[in-house]
């Protein structure tokens, strides 16, 4: 019998079917399993080569875009630029990119690698910098077509179509939480659509930066996480899919004091979400405390507090899961990983998910932020090494 040849055709067919792996060795106090699809292992190393291939793809079925003929052009922070970088080189397109300029020299490298021509912005002028410079290029550049990774729709399906699929077979059905970082939103809600469907009992979690926290009602602004918290709520992201939305911050913003045994608490600095504003009593006995209201995730009882469940997770914690990701699971993946990573974390240790499997997305490696705060230390380290 013939075998089947496993030469893929060219190297979009090898975009997809990403390993998933149990995290063993960082989950220390967890109660819940914790696995994470590995997306890190892409063509192109991010979950952002699915997108690239989907939007192209999807283009040219319509008779939108032709190769040699039509200019693409995308604004990105990078990764969906590489993702649509790599196929563009593959397929025969011109490709010009917009960034802001604080991205990794990585992402610029990259970019330039494969060809594409490269625009930077000015941070301070936020996203909207960045679309600003991404229509004046449409307008100037014949045959010009955008892809908009924003509100293609084609973002959310091809998560729906292979994502979402590849969790719930990798994990036998078993899934009971997805957590991922919302950049475009395309991943959680493609992949958090099929999971529902599948189980509506699924929790679907988010993470954003607390410094740019638009799904919890904040301000869009800077922050320390490249890929995730645009500063805008994406026409593609389905808001009323997500469960919950974890906040990545740069510093801790909250505090607690319980003063005379619990039965009077103080609290600062605690940022209040839309879902959260108020006092709600809830009437619930746990361990012969009654509680009496919940705020900001807060249970307060007579007798003391015991239940805590932190939204924010600080950009230090991210940072350092991810170091210890690398040195401990052997998994070198970037910062928004590492926060990933840490809300997964945070959700094994809530008691309410004992026994439960969690699925975290990695979005990208880690090669591709030697260049950031994530390596400063070791990148000073092997730059003044000597020979002996």
């Amino acid at each position: 019998m013939e075998e089947k040849c496993a030469i893929a055709k060219d190297v979009t067919e090898l975009i997809g079917n990403t390993p998933m792996v149990y995290l063993n060795n960082v989950v220390d106090g967890c109660v819940a399993r914790i696995a994470a699809k590995l997306e890190t292992m892409e063509p192109c190393t991010s979950v952002k080569d699915r997108i690239g291939y989907s939007m192209i793809n999807d283009a040219e079925e319509k008779g939108l875009i032709t190769p040699g003929k039509t200019v693409l052009i995308e604004p990105t922070s990078g990764n969906t630029g590489i993702g649509l970088a790599f196929i563009a080189a593959a397929k025969g397109y011109k490709l010009i990119l917009v960034m802001p300029s604080y991205v990794t020299l990585e992402r610029k490298m990259v970019v330039l690698a494969f060809g594409a021509e490269l625009y930077l912005t000015d941070p301070a002028k936020g996203i909207q910098g960045i679309f600003d410079k991404t229509d004046e290029i449409l307008q100037n550049t014949p045959n010009g077509y955008i892809l908009n990774q924003f509100e293609n729709p084609s973002n959310p399906k091809i998560h729906y179509e292979t994502t979402g699929p590849e969790i719930w077979k990798g994990t036998g059905g078993k899934v009971d939480i997805l957590v991922a970082g919302i950049g475009t939103g395309g991943t959680i809600t493609g992949a958090g659509h099929f999971l529902k469907e599948k189980n509506p009992v699924i929790k679907v979690c988010g993470i954003e930066p607390t410094e740019s926290a638009v799904l919890n009602g904040g301000k869009p602004g800077p922050h320390k996480i490249q890929g995730i918290g645009a500063g805008i709520i994406p026409k593609v992201l389905d808001t009323e899919l997500l469960d919950e939305v974890l906040q990545v911050s740069y510093e801790n913003n909250i505090a607690v004091e319980n003063l005379n045994q619990g039965k009077m608490l103080f609290l600062r600095n605690i940022k209040m979400t839309h879902r959260e504003q108020g006092f709600f009593p809830i009437g619930k006995r746990q361990e012969d405390a009654t509680v009496i209201c919940s705020v900001a995730g807060l249970h307060l009882y007579f007798g003391g507090i015991l239940d805590w469940s932190a939204k924010q997770i600080s950009s230090e914690e991210a940072i350092e899961n991810a170091k210890l990701l690398a040195l401990k699971e052997g998994l070198l993946v970037g910062i928004s990983s590492g926060a990933a990573a840490a809300a997964a974390i945070k959700l094994a240790k809530r008691p309410e998910n004992a026994g439960k499997l969690i699925t975290v997305i990695f979005p990208s490696f880690g090669e591709r932020y030697l260049s950031s705060v994530l390596f400063d230390s070791i990148r000073n380290k092997a730059e003044n090494m000597k020979f002996d």
